[in-house]
């Protein structure tokens, strides 16, 4: 009996010494996941008012005048920008002061050749700054002022991107 105790206790102390040898080891697992972000395009857009100054009662001459729209979209970022009619439109666009109108006209370019009407456009593409686009004003000649005050009207910018 004390053979086979000395064996079991030999036995016992080889396995114990082949665990230490080779330690366990914990398995492992892996998986990947996604990271993102959607960025998205901006644009904002601001005016300078336009006034074209005083006149006299009378026959209109030529009166010209600017305006300034400062446009901000993000770089890359194509736009477009389309002038409304004005709230006064009746066949073209009049300044008004009660039933009395002023007519005048809006121009993308200095020259005041290229009309700037509410189906024409300006394009562009944002750089991530302030960018600026003037607006060019005429009152047209030979138009007949009876009437002293203010006459105005309000146009809407709209910028689309």
């Amino acid at each position: 009996m004390n053979i086979r105790l000395s064996t079991l206790v030999v036995s016992s102390a080889a396995a114990i010494a082949a665990l230490s040898i080779h330690p366990a080891q914990a398995a492992t697992g892996s998986t990947n996941f996604d990271v993102s972000i959607q960025v998205n395009a901006t644009c904002a857009i601001s005016a300078s008012n336009m006034a074209f100054g005083s006149i006299t009662t009378g026959t209109t001459s030529n009166s010209d005048a600017t305006s300034t729209l400062t446009v901000n979209c993000s770089n890359g970022t194509p736009y477009t920008i389309s002038l409304g009619n004005g709230n006064n439109y009746s066949g073209g666009r009049r300044m008004t002061n009660g039933t009395t109108n002023i007519n005048y006209f809006l121009y993308s370019d200095s020259n005041r050749s290229t009309l700037w009407t509410q189906t024409s456009t300006q394009s562009g593409t944002g750089n991530g700054g302030d960018q600026s686009l003037t607006i060019y004003g005429r009152v047209p000649s030979g138009q007949s002022v009876p009437y002293t005050g203010s006459y105005n009207d309000t146009v809407v910018a709209t910028i689309t991107y």
